[in-house]
């Protein structure tokens, strides 16, 4: 999505997608402003028993705009991505990033993944990509590809 299409979020999906009224009814009531963090669609998620994607399509059908990304890429104030590189960055993530690139990107699930195996934050794997230069993509909202 470029930055001209901001708040046209409904745009990134065809016009007979059709909003899950029980989905957006708890999109709605835990907005602010209209934005949703990462960190309470994942709430979402697990509190209806839903996909990530689909979460992610509400909130864009609604045009809520999706912040504060858990992994630091997107949805911060106001430098929007708050991930740094790592100063540097352990043997055993370096080979767990390796091991989950595809077509050249690490997908967000597969961070999420990782930091669970390793038992280690989202972000400090995020980091680490950003010290290999390493894209991460897409995301599992649907909020970059």
């Amino acid at each position: 999505m470029t930055h001209e299409d901001r708040g046209h979020y409904a745009k990134k999906h065809s016009s007979d997608t059709r909003v899950d009224e029980k989905i957006a009814e708890t999109v709605k009531k835990m907005q602010e402003d209209g934005k949703l963090t990462c960190s309470k669609a994942f709430k979402i998620v697990k509190k209806l028993k839903v996909s990530p994607g689909e979460v992610g399509r509400n909130a864009d059908l609604l045009e809520i705009r999706l912040c504060q990304c858990q992994l630091g890429l997107y949805g911060y104030y106001p430098q929007k991505k708050i991930v740094k590189p790592a100063k540097e960055v352990l043997e055993e993530i370096t080979e767990a990033i390796e091991k989950e690139i595809s077509n050249g990107k690490l997908s967000c699930k597969s961070v999420w993944n990782i930091a669970e195996k390793l038992d280690i934050p989202k972000m400090k794997v995020s980091s680490a990509c950003e010290k290999l230069g390493v894209k991460i993509g897409p995301c599992q909202l649907g909020a970059f590809g």
